[in-house]
């Protein structure tokens, strides 16, 4: 349906006709095809009441205007999809905030459901999120645009359909980063401020405070995503919940010729006949991708936070970014969001939680593709697929290009290991092993200083006692681990066995810390590292065999690892600087960690004292400023110990 819908282009140079949702404003020059509402069933009722929406996967729902707004940052590169020039600051503000959306755009609220923390929770929908139209560039690419905090919809239940300074500082920062990196994400074209405000209570303490309503413009082929379809879900058998259009499979066949047909057009021009395996063919793909995105994840020591079915992109990309974090100290139970008490989402669950997510959704494309096939598919392609990238990665990250052998996944498995015994960085460990060169490069080469490097990179004794303290209460521990025993149904309400296996590790690791010193941590830092360093010196020979040039090997060597391992990831305490000078009305160091995200892998050393000299120069709030520049560690390098204390939910 998708493929053969009529095709009608706005040419946004001048007003047009008003209608729900329609923008009329003069100023930008963007082609709108608003394809998705003509493919797919919209309720066009306009009434922006909460309220359930059977039948319909858009709402027609305009932004709600806002006082005075103003540009924190835009993204250059992302704005430049839509093929838009260099812009006044008040002319962005303006459209990009919702006051004034683009002539041309029509914007409506995504109709969605999702299972979240593993419960099916019905109908969800954008609640803080407008599509806004999709712009069609010179080259034939297709990008949605969506205002992120632009007011209530249908979908926004009980909250006013607002964001605020700090998550939108930190969303509009991590899409960016992300794409820097080269992993599959949304993007985030501008962040705008306003002085509107909501009411917050930033902790759940009963503390709340007036903030700022801010809006952010986010680009994506389509923001379409596993939950999309679960508005087709039955009664669901645990929750007694349904998706408000179930039994309508006349949209779910509308759902999946738009989607293949507009967004994976070689599957629909592979299977023009078939419509099942056609269908296969697209699950195949979705299964492969998602399968490679949490991968990239894993490699770089991302942490969504809330891998819901709703927070799943039908593209594969890395979508809704909300209580994130990329490790700093290596821990493969990293948790990000500290609202995830049982840890359902941590860094090590993501591969297995995705897989499942992918499940969730090959139940709602039944009968249009049986659930054995879609079952056998994620079986036989998801595990391979995420083993096979992952390890490509890391071999890469490692420098390990000539050959492939075996045992390079437990070389992998090793490090990782102790980078966990002694609280090392995860990102910066790696940039490190660049300088670890072939055996007989470099006359110059020092194990004893190269251990130094890795050991500044290992936690503290003070900081491996933080790390490693118990969280339970002793008398909570012995209580499941009765429980476990007499009762296991109950058991798995209240607790896991993971948790329990964490709790006992930490209290055996918490044990031998209170009884060591600083000079047991150091010289036994020393040892595992020394012993894992012989293993990666004699994979890296292996490297050389029968190469003439070994020099020239080794500095290609250096380039790729160095391409692969950042110098520099959005840490939670780099964002944090970012949004406490903003919400003082200084933005410059937004604008300066969005130019050293933008080049992440950069070995120009000047980088960063140059943005830094930059935003001082350009500083609207001194104060702020020069608190930043005395207090401030190099945003390369291990993190200050107070970036363990924040946490984000």
């Amino acid at each position: 349906m998708a493929a053969v819908a009529r095709r009608c282009i706005v040419r946004c140079c001048s007003a047009v006709a008003s209608a729900p949702g329609m923008g009329t404003a003069v100023g930008l020059n963007l082609n709108f095809d608003n394809l998705a509402l003509r493919s797919l069933p919209v309720d066009s009722s306009g009434e922006r009441s909460c309220r359930r929406v059977p039948g319909a996967c858009f709402s027609l729902a305009g932004a709600t205007p806002v006082d005075n707004p103003r540009l924190v940052a835009s993204s250059r590169t992302a704005l430049e999809l839509l093929e838009l020039p260099p812009l006044p600051e008040a002319l962005l503000a303006d459209h990009f905030s919702g006051n004034a959306p683009p002539a041309g755009s029509r914007s409506a609220a995504h109709c969605y459901c999702g299972h979240q923390f593993g419960s099916f929770a019905g109908q969800l929908g954008d609640g803080a999120a407008l599509y806004l139209g999709e712009v069609v560039n010179s080259r034939g690419q297709r990008w949605e645009l969506q205002l992120k905090g632009a007011g209530p919809t249908p979908y926004s239940r009980q909250s006013d359909g607002r964001k605020v300074l700090r998550s939108s500082i930190r969303e509009f920062l991590c899409s960016e980063a992300m794409f820097h990196l080269g992993i599959p994400t949304t993007r985030a074209g501008t962040c705008v401020t306003s002085d509107t405000k909501v009411l917050r209570d930033v902790f759940y303490d009963g503390n709340s405070k007036h903030e700022n309503c801010t809006i952010i413009l986010r680009i994506a082929p389509t923001f379409l995503r596993f939950g999309s379809f679960e508005i087709l879900k039955p009664e669901d058998e645990l929750t007694g919940r349904q998706g408000p259009s179930s039994n309508r499979n006349d949209i779910r066949i509308q759902m999946l010729d738009y989607v293949i047909g507009t967004f994976y057009p070689e599957t629909q021009q592979a299977h023009p006949e078939n419509q099942v395996q056609r269908n296969a063919a697209f699950f195949r793909e979705v299964t492969q991708r998602t399968a490679r995105l949490v991968a990239e994840w894993q490699c770089v020591g991302f942490c969504h936070g809330v891998l819901n079915t709703d927070n799943m992109s039908i593209m594969g990309l890395t979508i809704d970014y909300g209580p994130f974090g990329f490790m700093d100290r290596f821990d493969p139970s990293y948790i990000c969001n500290a609202s995830d008490n049982r840890g359902r989402y941590a860094y090590n669950q993501q591969p297995e939680i995705c897989k499942w997510n992918l499940g969730k959704l090959a139940e709602v494309l039944v009968p249009e593709l049986p659930l054995k096939d879609s079952q056998s598919i994620i079986d036989e392609e998801y595990d391979t697929e995420f083993q096979r990238h992952y390890l490509q990665k890391m071999r890469k990250k490692l420098g390990l290009l000539q050959c492939e052998q075996e045992d390079d996944d437990k070389l992998v498995s090793e490090l990782l290991d102790i980078m966990y015994r002694t609280g090392a960085d995860f990102t910066n460990v790696f940039r490190v092993l660049s300088g670890f060169p072939i055996p007989g490069v470099s006359a110059s080469f020092t194990l004893s200083d190269f251990l130094e490097k890795l050991i500044e990179q290992s936690s503290s004794l003070e900081e491996l006692k933080l790390a490693f303290t118990p969280r339970m209460d002793p008398r909570q521990l012995s209580i499941l681990l009765m429980l476990s025993q007499s009762n296991p149904q109950l058991f798995e309400v209240i607790g896991s066995k993971e948790g329990i296996a964490k709790e006992l590790d930490l209290i055996e690791r918490s044990s031998k810390l209170q009884q060591a010193t600083a000079e047991d941590i150091h010289s036994n830092n020393a040892k595992v590292w020394t012993e894992w360093l012989q293993k990666y010196s004699s994979r890296l020979a292996t490297e050389a065999e029968g190469v003439d040039d070994v020099d020239e090997q080794n500095a290609e060597r250096v380039k790729v690892m160095n391409l692969n391992n950042p110098k520099f990831i959005l840490r939670n305490y780099i964002a944090q600087n970012a949004i406490e000078a903003a919400e003082k009305g200084d933005f410059s160091e937004v604008r300066r960690v969005l130019t050293l995200l933008e080049s992440p892998y950069s070995e120009d050393s000047c980088l960063e004292e140059e943005t830094l000299q930059d935003a001082a120069a350009t500083v609207q709030v001194s104060a702020s400023c020069d608190l930043l520049t005395r207090t401030r560690v190099p945003y390369n390098s291990k993190p200050p110990p107070s970036a363990g204390k924040l946490l984000v939910t």
